[in-house]
């Protein structure tokens, strides 16, 4: 039996189920307005495509490297320090993205049982972190103990909530063709100029949201071997898969601006706008709250099961095979069952700063969840560094290497590519660094996020370069206990 059984549209319907998700197109809309459809179109154009292109040209000349990016850059560079480094940074990225996840639970289970935003709109700063704190600290606890059970369920819940921001779509859409007292929030919504940016610096800093957007391609890469003609089939897979992350970013951004006002969007929309979004259609459709509902739940079983298998799964990838030359023995340390207790530990304090971080600077709920996402745009894209950088060097050394597709075959093009979209996400990262609250409204707010997003990443990539310092220290005890 032919093992390569996946055709092109399989492997996009995956990649789709992967990538897409509808907190992108409120997230972005929340930033740009209405005016990040022509944003969405740009960035796929000029980065997304290539980029998952890219991949597929990765995982297909290391179709039987088990380690994912760090294994390409380990391949590439024969350099086992550089291949540590980003596996630690494959790893450390998911910290802040741990820390947002208690909030999303809290603000799901609020919509679910008040029916409203009001935790988000009510509650000090204080009390949710102390709150998500107490939610994170439970569910690292429950990670140790295995949650197989939980991650089914997230899995059905990501499904539900894949099929939900699809739903959403075609309810928006065509709402004002059953129900003719739907009128459009945003003015001018059939004149072209509505939808053209300005490109002047503040945009430029929201651009790092569309990368985190579109990002995480690299986990299409299995699947690219297993495609009948991997040579054909997956860039046309990787096309088609660009159509419809497109149809639905554009069609769910003009979604967003029938139903909020793209030059007054409602101050809370980042967190609240995805269910205020279902309540509202749920309205037009004459059934109330069910949709806002059966949403909120599964958003919230979906952010339970994220949280519980992003606390696990990184952790695994970067201390499963780990090298004792880059880390240290304490780190590596498992109980007779075999979890990694010390990278629990580890986790465990990293997060807990970053949720109690917000008490020192941030007194507004709104403003913790809007940084705390853009935040997670600024760090976790650095990861995608890592897959450009490989994809670099693999052209430089395209001779030592065989793949049955490739995005390009003249190396210099594809070493090209390869820098642009490292280029293009290195830039968007720096730029995102800068706050989106005005600073005449908030100076000390403004100061506190600027620094935030500035030192976060780099504390956490030096925290990767103390470890094999640590880790030769140890070493050399043990050499000196043996003498």
């Amino acid at each position: 039996m032919n093992e390569k059984q996946l055709r092109w549209f399989t492997v996009a319907l995956i990649a789709f189920n992967m990538v897409w998700g509808m907190g992108n197109v409120v997230n972005n809309y929340a930033q740009q307005g209405i005016s990040v459809v022509t944003s969405w179109l740009l960035i796929l154009a000029i980065y997304f495509v290539p980029y998952a292109l890219i991949v597929g040209q990765l995982g297909s000349a290391f179709k039987d490297s088990p380690g994912g990016v760090s294994s390409w850059v380990e391949n590439t560079t024969m350099n086992k320090r550089l291949a540590y480094y980003a596996a630690w940074t494959y790893w450390v990225v998911h910290i802040p993205y741990l820390a947002q996840k208690p909030q999303a639970i809290l603000i799901a289970l609020g919509w679910a049982v008040q029916g409203n935003g009001n935790i988000v709109n009510t509650m000090s700063v204080q009390l949710v972190a102390i709150i998500s704190l107490i939610i994170f600290l439970a569910f690292l606890y429950l990670s140790t103990k295995g949650l197989s059970t939980l991650k089914v369920i997230g899995g059905l819940a990501g499904t539900a909530m894949f099929v939900m921001s699809i739903l959403f779509i075609l309810l928006a859409v065509t709402a004002p063709f059953i129900n003719s007292t739907v009128h459009f929030a945003t003015e001018n919504m059939t004149q072209v100029k509505t939808y053209i940016p300005t490109f002047d610096f503040t945009y430029f800093t929201t651009v790092s949201m569309l990368v985190f957007a579109v990002g995480g391609a690299e986990k299409i890469s299995p699947y690219v071997n297993a495609t009948r003609n991997p040579a054909k089939e997956f860039p046309k897979g990787m096309i088609f898969l660009a159509a419809m992350v497109g149809v639905c970013a554009v069609l769910g951004s003009v979604a967003m601006g029938m139903l909020f006002a793209s030059n007054n969007m409602p101050k809370d929309l980042m967190a609240n706008g995805a269910y205020a979004a279902f309540q509202i259609l749920g309205n037009y459709y004459g059934i109330g709250n069910t949709l806002m509902i059966i949403y909120a739940l599964t958003n919230m079983v979906g952010q339970i099961s994220a949280l519980a298998f992003s606390i696990d799964a990184p952790l695994r990838i970067l201390l499963a095979d780990a090298d004792p030359d880059f880390v240290p023995n304490w780190l590596r340390k498992r109980t007779p069952k075999g979890t990694l207790v010390n990278g629990y530990v580890l986790t465990g304090i990293l997060v807990s700063i970053i949720i109690l971080l917000p008490i020192f600077g941030i007194q507004d709920m709104n403003e913790l969840v809007k940084w705390l996402t853009n935040l997670n745009s600024v760090v976790m894209p650095m990861r995608y560094l890592w897959v450009f950088f490989a994809y670099m060097m693999l052209n430089k050394a395209y001779k030592k290497f065989t793949s049955e597709y490739k995005f390009v075959k003249n190396p210099k093009v594809g070493f090209f590519f390869g820098a642009w979209c490292f280029f293009f996400t290195a830039v968007a990262c720096i730029l995102g660094m800068v706050p989106k609250v005005e600073y005449a409204a908030s100076p000390d707010a403004w100061w506190f996020q600027l620094i935030s997003n500035i030192v976060t990443p780099i504390v956490l990539i030096l925290l990767g370069m103390i470890l094999p310092a640590i880790a030769r220290r140890d070493k050399q005890k043990a050499l000196d206990a043996q003498k």
